[in-house]
């Protein structure tokens, strides 16, 4: 049972007594954001800054020049939020002070990419654009997520890696100044608004038999209730699942959508674990923030259980809630599982961000009875004094075991 607490690169550096404290709340290991999306971050107990603005998708380290010399799509340097090599600072204190270091990867999440290049992004099927949704099954998306995997993954001293993003990204976006939430959409509207219709994808649905047109036409008509209020639960608000997207848009529209979706997101996940691979070398550590739920998207892909377990060497879930108990047994009960599976239960510890730091304990418990085999606490930088103190409590729970 291995615990590890999230850190952003300037939770560290620049702060001496950062990894001391971090390593005092009982955790073995840290997992160190190496190329992460825009964020307003509180730094509450740094000594030079309170608020960290990290203005764009950027990776936290000097990015190897010739690797990117022609490619077609490329990352983005960090500024002042992260100058130099921000993550290799802070990677060395982490591991001075008896850590292990594993690095934290964003992929398929970048604002500032959909805006200099709108061709990368998803669009929906009323042709609106995100543009901080790359579209997975654009070739030039791919490659770029492939080799940004490979080169922020593998940072000199680190363990493994955790992969965020791995996959399709839709509407759930925390943007600036949000302003979506007047009309409640349940997980199949979502899944639905988060449906990409570029060329690429229109020619996978029409290679799967159903024109773009003809399957944005039924999106549009199944949400046109949900829009304007008359939609029943099962319809759009509240109702969870894929029964429900398939009510929405009919069984074998779903399905098509499912398997045009699911290839594409299955054949990224492959090429990127193999990637860092083979950047890794043998006993490097690769695994995906993910949810068993194929209709998921964002930082928590929606994942085929039985497929990812035989393809990465486990997955980080989100466990905050009682999530535990509703994502756990889907891989706890997966063939694909062997002995050597990492099966890690994330819970936010933030309690200004609906975290309950206070029942960690319970928490770690129940996760474990379930078949966890670590635990993940988000976000040790971000959270309060009172927050972590509370997690040096919970985290007790866990001491002496394997």
């Amino acid at each position: 049972m291995r615990a590890s607490a999230f850190l952003y690169p300037w939770d560290v550096v620049g702060d001496p007594d950062a990894a001391r404290r971090i390593a005092d709340l009982g955790v073995e290991q840290v997992t160190l954001a190496s190329a992460y999306h825009s964020t307003r971050a509180l730094t509450p107990r740094h000594p030079r800054h309170r608020i960290v603005t990290a203005e764009h998708a950027a990776v936290l380290y000097p990015m190897d020049e010739d690797r990117w010399a022609g490619q077609e799509l490329r990352p983005y340097a960090a500024g002042a939020w992260a100058p130099g090599d921000a993550y290799g600072e802070a990677a060395a204190a982490l591991a001075d002070a008896g850590l292990d270091v594993h690095s934290w990867v964003v992929l398929a999440h970048n604002s500032r990419l959909g805006t200099e290049r709108p061709d990368t992004s998803v669009v929906n099927a009323y042709g609106d654009r995100y543009p901080w949704a790359p579209c997975i099954a654009r070739p030039a998306v791919a490659a770029y997520l492939v080799s940004l995997a490979a080169e922020a993954a593998v940072r000199p001293g680190a363990g493994g890696t955790e992969l965020e993003s791995c996959g399709w990204y839709g509407l759930a976006h925390l943007h600036a100044h949000d302003k979506i939430a007047g009309v409640g959409l349940g997980d199949a509207a979502q899944y639905l608004m988060s449906l990409c219709f570029c060329d690429v994808c229109a020619a996978g649905y029409a290679e799967l038999g159903v024109p773009a047109s003809v399957l944005a036409g039924v999106v549009r008509g199944a949400l046109g209730p949900v829009w304007s209020g008359s939609a029943s639960g099962a319809e759009g608000g509240s109702a969870a699942g894929s029964a429900a997207i398939d009510k929405l848009l009919g069984a074998e529209l779903a399905a098509v959508t499912f398997a045009w979706r699911g290839g594409v997101a299955r054949g990224l996940q492959e090429s990127v674990v193999a990637a860092v691979r083979a950047a890794g070398g043998p006993g490097f550590q690769v695994l995906l923030h993910a949810d068993p739920s194929l209709y998921r998207t964002g930082a928590n892909v929606g994942v085929d259980p039985d497929h990812i377990l035989g393809v990465a060497d486990g997955v980080v879930l989100p466990c905050t809630g009682g999530g535990a108990g509703l994502l756990l047994p889907a891989f706890t009960s997966s063939p694909s599982r062997t002995a050597s599976s990492v099966l890690a239960a994330n819970f936010t510890v933030v309690s200004g961000m609906g975290g309950v730091p206070g029942v960690l304990g319970e928490d770690v418990e129940e996760a474990v009875g379930l078949g966890a085999t670590g635990v993940r606490l988000y976000h040790a930088g971000l959270a309060s004094a009172g927050d972590l103190a509370a997690c040096v409590a919970g985290l007790s729970s866990i001491a002496g075991r394997a």
